[in-house]
C-alpha cells in the first residue's frame, strides 16, 4: 500500500521551538525606537507586550523551551499530519513528490494557534486581563479569541474592513470564543478617526488595524498588544510546524529538494521553513526555498529593504524588512492574511542572505491552483494557502518539463471553509488580478522614514 499520510504520536511532539538566529551568519538590523531612533530595549516594548515574550524577541539561543501547559493545549490537534499528494501527482502527472503538512486541522482552522496559545500563556503569567489585535482574513484574530477563552482572557480584535464584510462567519468564530470584533479603520481610536477623515471609504489594511490596537494596548495596565505574524517571536512558535515535517519526512525515507510557503508577514512560511534552512546553514542539507506573495502585495519581489514602521500611523518599532511603505493600501484582494505591507524582518533578512528567494503570483491563477487541489485531494484551501498550492504545482510542472523527479514540501496553512464567497465570486467569474505600476509602488516608498 501507499502511504498517503505520515502521522507522529503526542509524545513526539516537539519539545522546543527552534530559533532560527543562533544559525545566522549574519545578525539581524537592530531594532529603532520610532521616535529617538535609537537602538531598542526591553523597557521601551514593556507596554506591549509580556517580558517573557520580549526576551524570545532578542533570544540568540537555539531552542526554547515550550511551557508544559502550551504543550498540553497543542496536543489538542498536533502533531498534525504530513500529506503525500498522490493524487495531484497523477493529475499534474509529474515524476515530483508533492508532500504538504496541513494546519487546517486546528480549532480555529489554520496554523496560527501554534502562536495565540503560547502568547496568550504569558501574557496570563504576568497578569495581563485583555489583548488587543488585529486581523486580516480572521484567521489569527480567531486564534487569538480562541487562546482567549482558555485562558480568561478579555479579546479585542480589530478587522480590516474590507475583510469584515467579505467574511461574516470568521467574525462569528471569533464572536463565539467570546471576542469583540471591530471594523478598521474604525471611530473608536484616534489613529482610525484620521484615516477615515481622509479616506471615509477605506477599505483598511493591516496597517491600520495594527495603528488601532496598538493605540488601545497602550492606554490600559491590564492590556497589551498581540501580534500574529512578523516578529521573531512569533516566528519562533510556529518552527514546531517544520521540525514535525522533518521526523515526518525522515519517516517516509524522503528530505526536501524544494519548500514552498506563502508569505504575508511571514509566520507559516517561517513555519515550515526555518528548521530546514537552520540545517542547511549549519552545512547539514541542502535544500531550496521559494516564498510566495501576491502580486498585489509584493514586498519582497517589489518593495525595498529599508527600515520602516510595522503600522500605517507610525506607533511601532522601526525595523529593517521588505516594505511597500506603512502608507501602502492594498486592494481588496480575497487573501487577507497576506495584505501586509512589509515583511518579517527575519525573512527578509535571510532573502538578502540569499538563503531563500521570493515570487509573487496572480489573484485568479492561485484560485485555479486551489480548485484544482480540491478537486485532486479534498481539501479545500484558504485564499492564501492558494499561494503556496500554485507554486507547488508550477514546481512539480517543472520537473515534468525537465523529466526529472524532486521533491516539493509546502505548508498548507489553513482550510478555505470561511472563505466560500471568494470561491463562489471566482467560479462566477467576478474576481480579477491586480497589478501596481512602479508609479504607485513609487508613491508609496516615497514616506519611509530616514534612518542614518
Amino acid at each position: 500500500m501507499e502511504t498517503v499520510k505520515y502521522l507522529l504520536s503526542e509524545r513526539e511532539m516537539p519539545e522546543f521551538w527552534y530559533n532560527i538566529v543562533a544559525d545566522l551568519p549574519v545578525p539581524l538590523p537592530t531594532v529603532l525606537h520610532p521616535g529617538t531612533k535609537q537602538p531598542i530595549g526591553p523597557a521601551d516594548l514593556a507596554p506591549l507586550f509580556p517580558m517573557a515574550l520580549i526576551l524570545q524577541e532578542v533570544s540568540t539561543e537555539r531552542r526554547i523551551e515550550i511551557p508544559d501547559e502550551v504543550r498540553s493545549i497543542y496536543r489538542q490537534w498536533r502533531p498534525t499530519p504530513l500529506y503525500r499528494a498522490r493524487r495531484l501527482e497523477k493529475v499534474l502527472d509529474t515524476p515530483a513528490k508533492i508532500y504538504y503538512k496541513y494546519e487546517g486541522v486546528s480549532p480555529a482552522g489554520s496554523h496560527k494557534p501554534n502562536t495565540a496559545v503560547a502568547q496568550a500563556y504569558y501574557n496570563k503569567q504576568e497578569g495581563v486581563k485583555r489583548l488587543v489585535t488585529e486581523t486580516g482574513a480572521g484567521q489569527w484574530g480567531s486564534s487569538l479569541a480562541f487562546a482567549g477563552a482558555l485562558f480568561d482572557l478579555e479579546v479585542l480584535v480589530y478587522m480590516v474592513k474590507v475583510s469584515f464584510n467579505h467574511k461574516p462567519y470568521r467574525r462569528a468564530l471569533m464572536e463565539t470564543y467570546g471576542a469583540r470584533v471591530v471594523a478598521s479603520p474604525s471611530e473608536e481610536t484616534a489613529s482610525g478617526r484620521a484615516i477615515l477623515a481622509e479616506h471615509p471609504d477605506s477599505t483598511g489594511s493591516l496597517g491600520i488595524a495594527i495603528s488601532e490596537a496598538v493605540e488601545v494596548a497602550v492606554q490600559r495596565d491590564d492590556t497589551r498588544y498581540a501580534l500574529g505574524s512578523v516578529l521573531n517571536h512569533v516566528l519562533l512558535h510556529q518552527t514546531v510546524i517544520g521540525q514535525e515535517a522533518m521526523a515526518q519526512l525522515e519517516q517516509a525515507g524522503d528530505y526536501p529538494d524544494i519548500i514552498v510557503g506563502c508569505t504575508g508577514g511571514g509566520s507559516n512560511f517561517a513555519g515550515i521553513a526555518f528548521p530546514f534552512i537552520g540545517a542547511k546553514m549549519r552545512g547539514e542539507r541542502d535544500v531550496r526555498v521559494v516564498a510566495v506573495e501576491p502580486a498585489a502585495c509584493p514586498s519582497m519581489t517589489r518593495g525595498k529593504y529599508a527600515y520602516d514602521y510595522g503600522d500605517t500611523a507610525g506607533m511601532t518599532p522601526l525595523v529593517k524588512m521588505h516594505t511597500l511603505g506603512h502608507t501602502f493600501v492594498p486592494s481588496g484582494f480575497h487573501a487577507g492574511g497576506l495584505r501586509y505591507h512589509g515583511m518579517a524582518p527575519l525573512v527578509s533578512h535571510l532573502l538578502q542572505l540569499g538563503q531563500i528567494e521570493a515570487t509573487n503570483v496572480q489573484q485568479l491563477e492561485t484560485f485555479a491552483a486551489g480548485i484544482q487541489f480540491a478537486r485532486a485531494e479534498g481539501i479545500l484551501p484558504a485564499p492564501e494557502a492558494n499561494h503556496a498550492v500554485a507554486a507547488a504545482i508550477n514546481e512539480a510542472l517543472r520537473c515534468k518539463e525537465e523529466g526529472v523527479s524532486k521533491t516539493i514540501l509546502f505548508n498548507l496553512c489553513g482550510h478555505g471553509h470561511f472563505d466560500m464567497t471568494a470561491y463562489t465570486d471566482y467560479m462566477a467569474g467576478k474576481l480579477k488580478d491586480f497589478e501596481y505600476s512602479s508609479e504607485e509602488v513609487a508613491m508609496a516608498l516615497a514616506g519611509l522614514p530616514s534612518v542614518g
